[in-house]
């Protein structure tokens, strides 16, 4: 027997697709409910809006974005079999990502210090579709954050791939398909900013 071990690649790449699917399916369905409330509370979702801070989400954005772009650099690094290259933008994309939820948390917290969170006494005493608004906005976002925090951890395992050189020139379908679930992180965010950071 040899010791060539088969890779299917196009089955883990078909698996990644049918499981970003299923992801897309699920912030999908929120999206659907967000339209919904949105067009029944107009005036109070315009005012939940209001209440957000659209600097810090359009910095997140750009945190984001440039966080996708150091993915494909680290992918064509490993491509041009350029480890130290791969390795500094793995390492770029983990620092992103952690940027971005060091600004979420000091977000959330100051949403927190204003009682503005579920099941808040401050909460309570607005009107109906302002707590509708602001329930979505911690599911969604809350939600998303989760992602965030997968993403980074699949990303942490790549980097250690890289570094071992488990993922090489001849070998980088995982890191594809872990960029992949970035990629697909990064445009849930670009959804998320106008529907609540724009939304006054």
């Amino acid at each position: 027997m040899s010791g060539h071990v088969h890779r299917d690649d196009f089955g883990s790449r078909l698996g990644m697709w049918l499981f970003l699917v299923t992801e897309m399916v699920l912030f999908g369905g929120l999206f659907i409910a967000y339209s919904y409330m949105r067009y029944k509370y107009p005036g109070e979702f315009h005012h939940g809006g209001g209440e957000l801070n659209a600097t810090l989400g359009i910095i997140n954005t750009l945190v984001l974005l440039t966080s996708s772009l150091t993915v494909v650099l680290a992918i064509v690094a490993v491509q041009r079999s350029e480890k130290r290259r791969a390795i500094a933008f793995l390492t770029t994309t983990l620092v992103l990502g952690i940027t971005f939820l060091v600004i979420k948390s000091f977000e959330w917290a100051a949403k927190f210090h204003h009682g503005l969170y579920p099941n808040s006494p401050h909460l309570a005493t607005l009107p109906p579709g302002e707590q509708v608004f602001f329930g979505l906005y911690f599911t969604m976002t809350g939600l998303h954050g989760v992602h965030v925090i997968a993403g980074l951890s699949v990303l942490g395992v790549m980097l250690w791939w890289v570094a071992t050189d488990r993922i090489r020139a001849d070998r980088y379908v995982h890191l594809e398909n872990g960029g992949l679930y970035w990629h697909l992180v990064d445009v849930i965010w670009i959804f998320l900013l106008p529907l609540f950071y724009l939304a006054a």
